[in-house]
């Protein structure tokens, strides 16, 4: 995918933040990531410039699941290859 390509897929638009420090989620990314009424998000800083990343509580949740998974995978290898080269 080229880089317009994976733009266009990604961008849903521009909101206003409203008096009350609100915002709406375009109906398009409502729909495309499923995000229903009562659904939590999470909001954080960007850690190199000046915005916010907003996601579902549950698909990070998910992520850090699978990462957890991998590290721990990663980690029994390396034990297993450790304890390989110790044996004569």
């Amino acid at each position: 995918m080229d880089p317009q390509q994976w733009m266009d897929s990604c961008f849903y638009g521009t909101v206003r933040v409203g008096e009350r420090g609100q915002i709406v989620i375009p109906a398009e990314a409502r729909q495309m990531l499923d995000i229903q009424p009562g659904d939590k998000l999470i909001i954080c800083k960007d850690p190199k410039v000046d915005g916010l990343m907003v996601a579902k509580v549950n698909a990070l949740q998910q992520v850090v699941g699978y990462l957890s998974a991998m590290i721990e995978q990663a980690m029994k290898v390396q034990q297993d290859e450790e304890a390989g080269e110790e044996t004569p």
